[in-house]
């Protein structure tokens, strides 16, 4: 039998059979299944010469976010409004079919904003330009999902084909830790209590992936989703952020009922009319978690009014890459009075993790 008639008879397996407690174990095991049929198809095709290739888009700027929505939400107006682009409009579907890109400027961070081609159900199997869209959403920072004010249910179907190429919008990685081992079985040692799954399914699903001997660390109350995503390994888990717009067409009454119905917290915004484009921009920069680092060269004064600015947890490395490509086979150490030092003018390597607000001298060979 091959791969696409195990895929297919997991997939009528998994559509008849009903969801309860009785069930749990074996869907979990037909998903891990599945995860591992598809995961073998899609190496099999690109060892084939497929092309899998999404949209080649050069990164820029101190963070990247891509505007997901279905055709004619109003993305390329809200691009427009955001940044310097001037992606072509109309009131018809399938306008853009290219990743245009735009620079949001904000608070001294510039922030790649890339304006996708509409998505459409299925696009994660490869409808319209569904694998090439999504692809670029991969190596994103920050997916903007740009709803319609009339179609907010959409909502799930953008999320579904995002999850369906392996990525996890405002998700973060599960706290699991699996050490193979040469012998003694699958051991499962948690440290929370484990509700949504059981340690005899955590066990047959690493047997599914061909891991019969390992010491497994659960530290949150996983489902058995999030170790099908541990084991596959090609996930991508980028920051997230709903947008709900062209809200100048509705009143106050029919938003609040929007918000009421709808468990995904969201900005209401007009692109067309400009309404509410400051909080939005607001909201981005906060989503992508930014520190400010204010450059000391060495004997001179500290430049406080343009801070280098870059994500909550860079280390010494970030900011000598984004310097020069060069810096780090030049540096000796670094200098930094803050909150990430002990004391002012502390030495520290390259791997030194900075804080927000931190001066940061850079010494060369």
């Amino acid at each position: 039998m091959g791969i696409q008639e195990k895929i297919k008879r997991i997939e009528e397996d998994l559509h008849r059979t009903q969801v309860n407690k009785k069930t749990e174990h074996h869907i979990g095991l037909l998903k891990a299944k599945l995860a591992r049929f598809k995961r073998e198809a899609e190496e099999a095709k690109s060892r084939g010469g497929a092309s899998s290739l999404g949209f080649d888009v050069k990164k820029s700027g101190d963070a990247t976010a891509v505007l997901i929505g279905l055709p004619s939400v109003g993305k390329s107006t809200l691009l427009n409004r955001l940044t310097n682009a001037k992606s072509k409009v109309a009131a018809y579907q399938f306008t853009t079919l290219t990743v245009v890109p735009g620079v949001l400027e904000y608070k001294g961070a510039r922030i790649q904003i890339l304006d996708l081609p509409g998505i459409i159900k299925g696009a994660s199997s490869g409808k319209g330009l569904g694998k090439r869209v999504l692809a670029v959403a991969r190596s994103a920072d920050l997916v903007l999902f740009v709803l319609d004010v009339f179609q907010p249910d959409a909502y799930s179907i953008l999320l579904n084909e995002l999850r369906g190429l392996g990525i996890r919008p405002g998700e973060s990685p599960p706290n699991i830790t699996i050490e193979k081992t040469s012998d003694g079985g699958v051991s499962v040692a948690a440290q929370v209590k484990m509700t949504k799954t059981t340690e005899d399914l955590v066990k047959d699903i690493l047997r599914v992936y061909d891991v019969h001997h390992a010491r497994v660390i659960v530290r949150e109350d996983i489902i058995d989703d999030q170790l099908i995503d541990m084991l596959i390994g090609n996930r991508t888990y980028p920051k997230s952020l709903t947008i709900m717009n062209k809200i100048d067409l509705v009143n106050a009454g029919f938003i609040n009922e929007i918000q009421t119905r709808t468990r995904e917290k969201f900005v209401p915004v007009s692109a067309d009319a400009g309404i509410n484009m400051e909080a939005l921009k607001e909201q981005i920069f906060q989503k992508l978690n930014f520190i400010r680092i204010f450059m000391r060269p060495k004997g001179a004064e500290a430049d406080y009014e343009e801070p280098m600015i870059v994500r909550n947890g860079s280390q010494i490395l970030d900011i000598c890459n984004k310097v020069h490509r060069n810096l780090k086979d030049e540096f000796r150490y670094a200098q930094v009075w803050g909150s990430s030092v002990k004391f002012p003018g502390q030495r520290v390597g390259i791997n030194h993790r900075l804080m927000d607000g931190d001066i940061l001298t850079l010494i060369s060979k």
